[in-house]
């Protein structure tokens, strides 16, 4: 029996975040996802520099993609320079891209990255989510609901 994955993944550096990504979708499944990256690619992501925040991941054959991430250009990277906005490979188990690729085709939900990060071996990651859209009522919802939440808070906090 495999053993079950931890809630959250063992963050070192956080690149890049995706937080309008929580608001605007509900969030179903999360997965860790290794990205293929040239050389000058790490470089400015290791000095902090990429945004996910206009990005989506598809499925095109066996395969996921990164769509539209932008990681800016090495300023020291001269001829050996990546393109900013190039598709991106991610490598996941074929059992995951399986249940991704179902859920995309059958429920019609999103894969959107949630967030760029090294782990504790210093490998670049992406932070994948199978996501439903929320429409305007439900986000609404969302926000009374996550108000709510923190003056229930302060309210316990108030009282001891």
């Amino acid at each position: 029996m495999a053993r079950p994955r931890p809630e959250e993944f063992n963050k070192v550096k956080t690149v890049a975040m995706n937080r309008r990504a929580r608001f605007d979708y509900a969030i179903e499944d999360v997965f860790e996802a290794g990205i293929v990256l040239q050389g000058t690619e790490v470089k400015s992501l290791r000095f902090g520099d990429g945004s996910i925040t206009e990005s989506y991941a598809e499925v095109k054959g066996e395969e996921i993609w990164l769509v539209n991430s932008n990681i800016p250009e090495f300023s020291h990277g001269n001829r050996y320079n990546h393109e900013p906005k190039r598709p991106r490979k991610l490598l996941l188990k074929q059992r995951e891209i399986a249940k991704m690729q179902g859920a995309v085709n059958r429920q019609g939900m999103t894969l959107v990255p949630l967030s760029v990060y090294f782990n504790e071996r210093g490998k670049a990651k992406v932070e994948l989510a199978l996501a439903k859209g929320r429409k305007a009522p439900d986000k609404r919802e969302y926000v009374k609901e996550r108000d709510w939440k923190k003056e229930q808070g302060r309210l316990l906090r108030e009282r001891g």
